[in-house]
């Protein structure tokens, strides 16, 4: 064991997670007004029953979609409209999706688990292909940690809420260990890598292009990856009420977001250079990123589902939400 993280981490930690929290209230409060006062001022301008796409966004994938205008070139014979607002976390984004302010979005396995939860009225639009290699377990590289088994009693630091800790909570368990077997460090991906880099932690599980700036400009040791533990899937996500009238647009969302994945496995070079701008992360970083990346978005069907209700049931089971999850409710109607 090293030392134990220094007070003023602690202290910043919980500082900032206080602040977060209401920063990210005031955030989704000004979302539902605004969202609100474009609703009425559109109602007002055009008199018709147009449609509007309103979607929240990371940086990523959809920043790309956004910027080639193909969504909104494709819906406009539908008489739908899109707006964008961009996020810092998929947390956020499911919270403005609870109080009425997107309508689809960009999520990992785990938040929606939590958001579900607390009620929010959530609906899983469409999901990625497995790809278990966009997140792991970093050491730094003269670290004594070979194995997980090493992991024991060491200070492991992660983003509370996020794919990372289902990872942990499932690797833990296939190596034998129990999840109190760690010390759980909770720390943003920046607060993370910066205890990584003072050495204030002995792990860091964190998930691309992070782990890959890690391995790129911290010189990182991969532990392991996911691969053979959980499939970290991302998901898009929407509400009951949107998609039980707009079953249409969310099936164009899905196939325009298909397509930028196509493209991107076949092109990768040139994708990584479209993402390193979005980013703001050298090139190197996001071609290691993409190069360990699977393609492929679809609707959701009952499989997918499963491994969701998977995740609700562990976190449920390690007392991580109140109450125990039925996610069939969350399956939207066919997309086709």
């Amino acid at each position: 064991m090293g030392e134990a993280l220094p007070a003023h981490i602690e202290r910043n930690t919980a500082m900032t997670q206080t602040h977060d929290i209401s920063r990210r209230r005031l955030l989704v409060q000004a979302l539902a007004t605004s969202a609100l006062a474009t609703t009425s001022g559109l109602a007002l301008a055009q008199k018709t029953t147009a449609r509007v796409l309103r979607v929240g966004h990371q940086k990523g994938w959809l920043s790309i979609l956004k910027g080639r205008g193909t969504l909104e070139k494709e819906l406009a014979p539908l008489g739908v409209t899109v707006t964008w607002t961009e996020f810092n976390a998929g947390p956020v984004q499911l919270e403005a999706l609870n109080v009425g302010a997107i309508d689809f979005g960009d999520v990992g396995e785990a938040p929606p688990i939590f958001a579900q939860a607390a009620g929010a009225p959530l609906v899983y639009a469409g999901a990625t292909v497995p790809r278990p290699r966009l997140e792991a377990i970093v050491v730094p590289k003269d670290s004594t940690i070979k194995s997980v088994q090493d992991l024991r009693a060491k200070r492991v630091a992660y983003n509370k809420g996020s794919n990372v800790q289902y990872f942990l909570a499932k690797l833990l368990e296939k190596n034998g260990l129990k999840y109190t077997d760690v010390q759980h460090i909770h720390l943003p991906p920046p607060d993370a890598r910066a205890a990584f880099q003072k050495g204030a932690i002995d792990a860091w599980i964190i998930w691309d292009p992070f782990l890959a700036a890690a391995q790129k400009t911290l010189d990182a040791r991969l532990l392991l990856d996911a691969s053979g533990v959980v499939n970290n899937r991302a998901y898009y996500f929407t509400s009951r009420d949107f998609v039980s009238k707009n079953a249409d647009v969310l099936k164009i969302a899905i196939r325009q977001i298909n397509a930028i994945d196509t493209w991107a496995s076949k092109n990768k070079t040139a994708a990584a250079a479209e993402l390193s701008a979005v980013l703001g992360l050298d090139k190197s970083i996001t071609e290691l990123y993409l190069n360990r990346s699977d393609f492929g978005v679809a609707p959701v069907n009952s499989a997918i589902l499963a491994e969701q209700q998977r995740i609700a049931d562990t976190f449920f089971e390690l007392k991580l939400i109140p109450r125990k999850l039925n996610l069939l409710h969350a399956a939207p109607v066919d997309l086709g």
